[in-house]
C-alpha cells in the first residue's frame, strides 16, 4: 500500500482551523517594541500641527516675489509667529510655523541681502517649500490598524500623537519540549551515544522572534507515561506545545501516541523535505487559560534542519494567527533564477539558499549539503527555495523562494 502523505497546505489549514487570537493587554508605549496592536489607533492630532517651513529661508506672500522686502520677524521652530506685516518677509528656519498671511518660503541661498531688506527671486509659486498642516496625518484618520507590528516607524507614529499606552496582544505562551534519552543540555559532559540539544536554543530564538514567550522548557525521557505527564503539564501552561523528536515510527517514539491518547492528532506525515514526520494536533486544557480552550500541538522532527524549516513554515503563521498579525501569516515570496541543479521525488523540497542580487536579477545559490542534520546550512540562509515534488531544476530556471524575515 502506498504511503499517504498530506500537503503543507492541508497541514496549515488543520493547524489554524478554529484558532482565535489571544487576549489583549495595555502596556506603556515605551515597552511596546515588536508587539502587535490589538485595536485600531485613531489620530488625535494633525501632523504637522500647522503649516511649517521645509527649509531655512524667508516666508513671504507669493504676490511679493521679485521685490526687496524688509524682515519683520524671526521665526524659529517651536515658537508661534505673528501675522506677517504687508510688504515684508519673515526670517524662518526649518520646522518654523508659517506666519499668517505668508504662503511660501524661499530658501536662503536664493535671496540677496540689500540695504533696504532682502531681494526675493521672481515667480515664486504659492505653497513653495511649505509643509501643509496634516500632510502626514490628519486628525480622526486611522493612524495604525489592529494587527500592526510595532517596529521603529510605527513607534515614531505613536509618539508623534503623544500616545503613552497601547493595547497589544499578549505574547502567546509556548512550551518547548525535547525528547530522547540521547539529548542532553550543553554544560554536561557527553557520554557515549549522547548529543547536545541544538534544537532548544534555536527554536526558542525563532519563537521569540515570531512574537511568542517560551514559558516552559523541558526534556522528556523515552517513556510513554513520562511523555503523557509532560504533555499534560505543558498544555496547562501554554497556548502552543512544541516538541522535537519522538514523532516517527520507532519503538522509542512516544510523542505521537501520547498525543492521540491525551488529545487529538489532526495530521501526521507530510509531503515535504525536510520534515516528513511532523505531527499536528490539540491538547485539552483549562478554558480560562486560553482563547480556544485547548493548546495547539506541533511535533517537529528531531533533526535540527527539520526543526528550523518547520518553525518557519508552521510556527511562524501559528504565532501570527494567535497574535492576529497578517504580516506573520506567510513568508514573503520572491522569484529568483536557480544557481543549482536538483531533482525531487514525491515530496516538496525546502532548500536552504543564499540570494545574490545583481543588475541581471536575483540568483539563488543552494548550500551543497542539504541533509536534514546539517544545521550549518541554515546559518547563512536568506531563504527557502520551494522545489515542487517530482520536478527537475536546472541552472537558470525560475524558482520561488520564501524570504526568512
Amino acid at each position: 500500500m502506498a504511503e499517504t502523505m498530506q500537503s503543507v497546505e492541508a497541514a496549515l489549514e488543520a493547524l489554524l482551523d478554529g484558532l482565535g487570537p489571544v487576549n489583549a493587554e495595555r502596556i506603556d508605549t515605551a515597552e511596546a517594541a515588536g508587539r502587535i496592536l490589538a485595536v485600531d489607533v485613531t489620530a488625535q492630532h494633525d501632523v504637522p500641527p500647522a503649516d511649517n517651513s521645509a527649509m531655512d529661508g524667508y516666508a513671504l506672500r507669493a504676490a511679493d516675489a521679485g521685490q526687496v522686502l524688509p524682515v519683520s520677524q524671526r521665526v524659529a521652530a517651536g515658537h508661534a509667529p505673528q501675522p506677517l506685516e504687508p510688504g515684508s518677509c519673515a526670517r524662518i528656519f526649518t520646522g518654523g510655523e508659517i506666519p499668517p498671511g505668508a504662503d511660501c518660503v524661499v530658501m536662503q541661498e536664493k535671496v540677496e541681502e540689500c540695504a533696504d531688506g532682502m531681494r526675493m527671486p521672481a515667480d515664486i509659486p504659492s505653497g513653495d517649500n511649505v509643509r501643509r498642516r496634516g500632510r502626514d496625518v490628519q486628525r480622526g484618520a486611522l493612524l495604525l490598524p489592529a494587527g500592526t507590528r510595532l517596529e521603529a516607524a510605527a513607534l515614531g507614529h505613536l509618539a508623534g500623537q503623544g500616545v503613552t499606552e497601547v493595547e497589544v496582544r499578549r505574547r502567546p505562551k509556548v512550551a518547548l519540549l525535547s525528547t530522547g534519552d540521547e539529548i542532553i543540555d550543553p554544560g554536561t559532559p557527553l557520554a557515549p551515544g549522547q548529543i547536545y540539544n541544538s534544537n532548544r536554543p534555536m527554536l526558542k530564538r525563532l519563537l521569540e522572534r515570531f512574537g511568542a514567550d517560551v514559558v516552559m522548557a523541558a526534556s522528556i525521557p523515552d517513556d510513554f507515561e513520562a511523555t503523557c505527564q509532560t504533555l499534560r503539564q505543558a498544555a496547562q501552561q501554554a497556548d502552543v506545545v512544541v516538541s522535537t523528536g519522538g514523532v516517527s515510527v520507532g519503538e522509542e517514539d512516544h510523542v505521537k501516541h501520547a498525543l492521540e491518547s491525551l488529545g487529538q492528532l489532526d495530521l501526521w506525515r507530510l509531503a515535504m523535505r525536510p520534515g516528513k514526520p511532523l505531527a499536528l494536533g490539540r491538547l485539552p486544557r483549562s478554558i480560562g487559560n486560553s482563547a480556544n480552550g485547548e493548546a495547539r500541538f506541533v511535533g517537529l522532527p528531531g533533526n535540527p534542519v527539520s526543526g528550523f524549516v518547520g518553525a518557519w513554515v508552521f510556527l511562524r503563521p501559528l504565532i501570527g494567527a494567535l497574535l492576529d498579525c497578517p504580516a506573520l501569516s506567510s513568508l514573503p515570496s520572491v522569484y529568483a533564477r536557480s544557481g543549482f541543479s536538483t531533482t525531487t521525488q514525491a515530496r516538496r523540497h525546502y532548500m536552504r539558499v543564499m540570494l545574490e542580487f545583481s543588475a541581471d536579477g536575483i540568483v539563488a545559490q543552494a548550500f551543497d549539503d542539504q541533509n536534514s542534520a546539517v544545521l550549518s546550512s541554515c546559518i547563512d540562509a536568506d531563504a527557502l527555495a520551494v522545489i515542487k515534488a517530482n520536478s527537475t531544476i536546472k541552472p537558470g530556471d525560475m524558482i520561488e523562494c520564501l524570504w526568512l524575515i
